[in-house]
Parts: C-alpha cells; structure tokens; sequence
C-alpha cells in the first residue's frame, strides 16, 4: 500500500508539471490528467468501463485525450465509490466529477457555430422553458386574434389551422440546422480525438460493438451489471432504464412523424392518423416511453449523490428533460383531446415545446449522447489495435 501511494504521488506531481504536450490545458483538463495518473499508478477500476481500459494505453495525457475520456465516461458513479482516494483523502480523486466538467468544456469547444457554445453555460432549465414559452404564447395569439384558438369545427384536424406544408416549412429548417450544426461539431471532435498513429479505418466489427454499447447503454450497469449508484452507495439499475424509455420512445415518436410525413407526400395519406395506424401506435407508445423516462430521469437527477457529476449543469440536464417531457405531455394531450375545444391551444403549446426543442438541440444536453457515441466508436477501433510500445496489454 506503501509503494502504491509513493506511486500516486509520483503521478500526481507529473500532471502538476510534468507536461510534454506543448498545448495549455485548463483547471478542469489539468483535474483530469491529473486523476488520470493516479488511476494509472493504482488501476483497480480497470474493469468497470471504458475509461479505464482507454487510460491504461496512454502514459500522459494530451487536451484530446482528456476530452476523448471525459465523453467515454457514463457518469455511473462506481468508481467514486470504489476509490481509495476519494474525497476526504488528500488525493480527493474524483472521477464522474472532474471528467463531468470537462465534458461541458468539450461542447462548448466543439459547438458550430463557434459563437453559440456559450449557451451551454447559460441557465438551461431558464433557458428552454422560457423559449418554449415565448414561442406558445406567439402561436397562442395568432390563434386568438384570427378567433380560432377555441371552438369547435376543427373535427381534429389541426391541419384546418396550420397546414401541413406550413408545419413543413417550419420545422424542417430548424431541425435541419441542429443536425447540421451537431454534425460539424462532432466531425472535428473527432478528428481530433482520432490517434494519430492509427490511420486505421472505422470497420464493420468496431461500428457493431460501439453500436451495441450505444443502444445497451453498457456502461450504465456499474461494470458489474448491478447498476449505477445514486443518492447512497446502494447500486439501482432505475438511471439505466430510465433513459432506455426516454432515448427508445424518443426514437418511436422520431419514427411516427417520419413515417407520416412519407404517408403524406409518397402516398398521399393526409393526417389525422387514428389508431390502428401505424404512426399512432409508434407516436402513441413512444409518447407514453418518453414521458415515463423523462420523469424518472427528472428524479433521479433531482436525487444523485452530491459527489455524482457537476452541479452547475444540472439547469442544462433538467432543461433538455423538461423539453422532453413537455413535447410527450403536450402531444399526448393534444392527441386525446382532438375532439373539444381545447384542440387548437393545445397544439400551439406542443409546436411551441417541440420547436424549443429542435432549437435547443445542438446546444443543450442532446449534445452528450453524440459525443459519447462517437468517443465509444474510437474506443471500439482504438482496443483492435496493439498498445504502443513500453505499455502492458490490456
């Protein structure tokens, strides 16, 4: 125990001043290379996630590197858990947390364009329900003043309100501008974390496994398959099923409007859909998944260990919740109240949500599972290669 402690303090001296990368990190970067070669000199962790096995190829750790690991990390807590050095020791090795606020750090670096990465660091939770909000009561008043936003007549048909092409070219844009903008983002991320001895390929082995692990959530079981820790030391599996429900019904609803939207223009099927078609059922059972989800995610994240992550982005976790919960909530209610009054100020609070959404997207917490997934995919392509020379397999 002796020699291990003289070793961590070896480390920690290195990442105080050991640098050999010519390119200036900053306090939450230099956090983690330095609790990065603490784990290196102690590794008992090695088996819980991706992290660990990633560190054990590197000796020091460059800005890439450190942002690479901070997106692989899942935030499970087992680590903190384990960890002989973890706060109260002088060590205070925290790992969810520093990798946390580093990874804020890398959406904000890598956000396009470059100018709105400081909406990260904006209150989020202020943020999107004041934009979902403003956007409702735009819509609300344009309904009221054509004497349309309550009354009869509509037979549920909003279309007799907005016309679909209308919708159309609203909606199109914006999300077209998150993806693009999340694209480019992600591309350069990945260029940079990309190991620039490697020129290897991204193959059909490595895409698969990163796949399954995305779609799994692998390494939100605790490295152990008993879950994440949460409020206590008490291991839950309910973080894990919990966005299983919010990024499946997510998909679902995703699925209906495209489904529709082909139903609409290849085949000439005009909405409303009624059960049992399919855009219903998908739109019906991802609405009832993702408003489920998202309140088990509110709750858990209203309950997490104060030592779990890094509390001054709760407002940007709970702002992409609510946004998710509010466009289930409101499309769920719009669906079954089609046939009163209430139709036409319904959907205009559901298109208020959901465009604060699409708006949101490329600069809120949907970023985490772009870069997460494009970090795992290096993973997946890093472990087929062999470890550099002077290093143990892994």
């Amino acid at each position: 125990m002796q020699q291990l402690e003289a070793l961590a303090r070896d480390a920690v001296a290195l990442a105080n001043g050991g640098w050999a990368s010519p390119i200036v990190l900053n306090a939450p970067e230099a956090e983690v290379a330095r609790q990065m070669q603490i784990c290196n000199a102690c590794r008992y962790c090695e088996g819980f996630c991706a992290v660990f096995p990633a560190m054990t190829r590197r000796l020091e750790f460059g800005k890439a590197d450190i942002h690479y690991l901070a997106n692989l990390c899942h935030n499970c807590g087992a680590c903190l858990h384990a960890c002989q050095y973890a706060p109260p020791h002088e060590f205070a090795v925290n790992v969810p947390q520093a990798m946390a606020q580093v990874r804020v750090q890398t959406y904000v670096d890598y956000a396009w364009p470059p100018a709105l990465g400081r909406l990260y660091q904006r209150n989020g939770l202020t943020l999107s329900l004041a934009l979902a909000a403003g956007l409702a009561l735009f819509l609300l008043l344009a309904l009221a003043l054509n004497g349309t936003l309550w009354g009869g007549g509509l037979q549920g048909n909003f279309y007799k309100l907005f016309p679909h092409n209308l919708l159309v070219g609203m909606f199109a844009p914006v999300f077209l501008w998150a993806v693009l903008a999340l694209g480019l983002g992600v591309r350069r991320f990945w260029h940079d974390v990309t190991p620039a001895t490697s020129g290897l390929p991204v193959t059909s082995p490595a895409a698969a496994e990163a796949s399954g692990d995305v779609l799994r959530l692998k390494y939100l079981d605790g490295g152990h398959g008993d879950g994440c820790h949460n409020e206590d030391d008490a291991y839950t599996l309910s973080r894990r099923r919990a966005h299983h429900l919010t990024f499946y019904g997510f998909m679902l609803c995703f699925a209906a409007t495209s489904l529709a939207t082909v139903y609409h223009y290849a085949f000439g099927w005009s909405a409303p859909y009624d059960l049992p078609s399919l855009p219903k059922v998908l739109g019906a059972v991802g609405g009832v998944s993702l408003l489920l989800g998202t309140a088990g995610l509110f709750r858990l994240n209203l309950r997490r260990h104060p030592q779990h992550g890094d509390a001054a982005q709760k407002p940007m976790d709970l702002g992409f919740i609510a946004l998710l919960f509010f466009t289930s909530l409101t499309g769920l209610a719009l669906w079954l109240a089609r046939a009163t009054p209430a139709l036409a100020a319904l959907l205009a609070v559901h298109l208020g949500v959901v465009m604060a959404l699409f708006a949101t997207l490329p600069y809120g917490k949907f970023a985490h599972g772009i870069f997460r997934t494009a970090s795992l995919l290096r993973h997946a392509v890093e472990k087929r290669q062999p470890n550099p020379v002077g290093l143990s397999a892994d």
